[in-house]
C-alpha cells in the first residue's frame, strides 16, 4: 500500500470535515493505517490556538501516528532543496522527509513544492 506523508493543511481539512466525500474516504483510510507526520507537522499542530475539546482531539491523533524526526539524510535533503530552490526551511524538511522515505506527500497547497525532483504529492481535496 502506498505512504503517506500528511502535510499540516490536509489534517487542518480533515479535522474541519472540508473534504468531499471520496476525499474523506480517502484520509479515513491513510489515517486508518497509521499517519505518517514530520515532527515539523508535529510542532505546527501543537501551535494551533484551538478550544480544549479539538486540541485533545489533535493531541490523540499525533499519539496515534508515526513522528519521523529530522535524520542527518534528511538534512542533507533539506540542504540540498533550499540551496536550488527557494522554499522555506520547514516545507524544505517536509519534502526532504517524504523524499527520503518514498512517501507520497498529502497536501493542498502544491504550489509550495512544486518542481522539487523525486517528491510525489496528491491533494486529497481534488478527489
Amino acid at each position: 500500500m502506498e505512504q503517506y506523508l500528511m502535510y499540516t493543511n490536509v489534517i487542518s481539512d480533515y479535522f474541519s470535515t472540508s473534504f468531499s466525500d471520496t476525499g474523506l474516504a480517502f484520509m479515513d483510510a491513510a489515517i486508518d493505517a497509521i499517519p505518517n507526520l514530520s515532527v515539523i507537522t508535529q510542532i505546527e499542530l501543537l501551535c494551533w490556538k484551538i478550544e480544549s475539546v479539538t486540541e485533545q482531539k489533535i493531541k490523540d491523533f499525533i499519539n496515534d501516528s508515526i513522528i519521523l524526526n529530522i535524520s542527518s539524510d534528511i538534512i542533507l535533503r533539506c540542504v540540498q532543496l533550499r540551496r536550488n530552490k527557494k522554499i522555506k526551511t520547514p516545507d524544505a524538511i517536509i519534502a526532504a522527509t517524504a523524499i527520503a522515505y518514498n512517501y507520497t506527500l498529502l497536501t493542498n497547497n502544491a504550489n509550495d513544492f512544486s518542481n522539487i525532483p523525486g517528491l510525489k504529492m496528491m491533494n486529497p481535496m481534488e478527489l
